[in-house]
């Protein structure tokens, strides 16, 4: 019987048929249950040539789908000329291998389908190696069902004699490769610590959301740029950008777009990816991008919920920004978000409507987060001064002989400079600072 090849985990200009396991309590939230799936397959580039469901009380151990159903899925497979089978849910190798078998089609589950996307898009060294690292883990379970051509080598069931001593050095140079990409990417996190102590006095904004919502749009719109790539496609991006948004003449915020969110994804890539998102659980506020257009953004702002919680940004102050307000039209499920969320910012980043408003919100914030202080200093001290009037909000001022007091709140990265431009008779005493209030929300 002819075996599919799958020495290489690719759906890239391949015909493709989607299969997926329709499970109780299983929520797709307002879409066709393959439809997320379709736009991964043509996001790598797949043409989709059919679908085919099956309602189960549970996935099949053995073919996923069922016997009769994969048979059905074999018919399917020849009557399209199908390249490959996409599966809606993670495959054990025993099922790939049965699967396989019955449709001698090559058969992929979705995180090989994510994990060929990601290794597309990849640009940074950062992403390549984390991509690599996540191929990695999710391959070294499954040679021994990969390497299909090794079973012949040997005498017995599976891989024994010459094919057996091929997977275990297959193991081993896997295993090394893993240990040296882990290395990579504690330097990369270790680099990150420092440049992040560098910055710890800069207020950090975060950009999240589902793939898709806008995220990149949004960061070119704020800061005025255009190197963030963008593009109507599912994980368009995966390299955390980072950019100075000037938010007015004496304050300015970091923002930090990150790689999107996804309904199931993997675990092993959310493992892979933790340097990457150590830019929200860093962030001093997040902002939820919501694409309110989409039919499901319900369910989607659910899952970046759930994600948050996971990689442990359920307790951080969020502001929820509902964008392509241009073109949504209004349907239950936008008017049951809304509720669920009223202190929302509505935007559109292509267009540029409410960005003043989303700037305000975050001054706001600042303004909270800023320190009082009393600054007595001698007039003749111009540069502390104009420091002063150029780096924070001066409250009042008065004058006495030849010192001056102003009252002011200022950043706390201000500082000091602040400090160092103070002669030996000027004083800056600094005030306790008020606790952040949770204006914008909880994740």
């Amino acid at each position: 019987m002819h075996e599919p090849k799958r020495d290489e985990l690719t759906v890239r200009q391949e015909r493709v048929i989607l299969v997926g396991a329709l499970l109780p309590g299983e929520d797709h939230g307002g879409e066709a249950p393959l439809d997320e799936l379709q736009r991964l397959a043509e996001t790598a580039g797949a043409r989709v040539a059919g679908r085919l469901t099956q309602k189960l009380p549970h996935i099949d151990p053995r073919t996923y789908i069922g016997q009769g159903k994969a048979e059905e899925l074999r018919d399917l497979c020849l009557a399209e000329d199908a390249d490959a089978v996409l599966c809606d849910h993670d495959l054990s190798p025993a099922q790939v291998r049965n699967l396989e078998r019955v449709t001698e089609a090559k058969v992929l589950d979705r995180s090989e389908v994510i994990l060929d996307i990601f290794a597309t898009r990849a640009k940074s060294r950062q992403a390549k190696v984390q991509v690599e690292l996540a191929q990695l883990e999710y391959t070294l379970p499954r040679l021994t069902r990969m390497w299909s051509h090794l079973d012949r080598l040997g005498a017995g069931i599976g891989t024994r004699g010459p094919g057996e001593r091929q997977l275990e050095t297959d193991r081993r140079v896997i295993t090394r490769r893993m240990a040296h990409m882990r290395r990579e990417l504690a330097d990369i996190a270790s680099r990150k610590v420092r440049e992040s102590a560098a910055r710890s006095g800069e207020f950090r904004v975060c950009l999240v959301g589902y793939t898709n919502a806008g995220k990149s749009t949004l960061l070119n719109a704020l800061t005025g740029t255009n190197d963030a790539f963008v593009e109507d496609r599912l994980f368009a991006t995966l390299d955390t950008k980072t950019r100075t948004w000037e938010l007015d003449g004496s304050h300015r915020a970091l923002l930090s777009d990150t790689v999107g969110f996804i309904r199931r994804l993997p675990h092993h890539l959310v493992a892979s990816f933790h340097a990457t998102l150590e830019e929200a659980i860093d962030a001093d506020l997040l902002i939820h991008v919501i694409d309110v257009s989409h039919r499901d953004c319900v369910h989607q702002a659910e899952v970046v919920r759930q994600v948050l919680e996971e990689i442990g940004c359920g307790a951080h102050m969020v502001l929820n920004a509902f964008n392509k307000c241009d073109v949504a039209l209004p349907t239950v499920e936008a008017d049951l978000l809304a509720a669920s969320l009223p202190d929302h910012v509505r935007i559109s980043a292509l267009r540029g409507d409410g960005l003043g408003e989303l700037r305000a919100r975050v001054l706001h914030l600042i303004a909270q987060r800023e320190t009082r202080v009393t600054v007595r200093a001698h007039c003749g001290n111009g540069r502390l001064l104009a420091l002063l009037h150029e780096l924070a909000n001066v409250l009042a001022s008065s004058s006495e002989d030849e010192q001056v007091t102003l009252e002011a709140r200022v950043e706390p990265r201000h500082l000091p400079a602040l400090r160092g431009a103070a002669g030996p008779s000027d004083a800056i005493i600094v005030h306790p600072a008020a606790p952040l209030h949770a204006a914008a929300g909880k994740a």
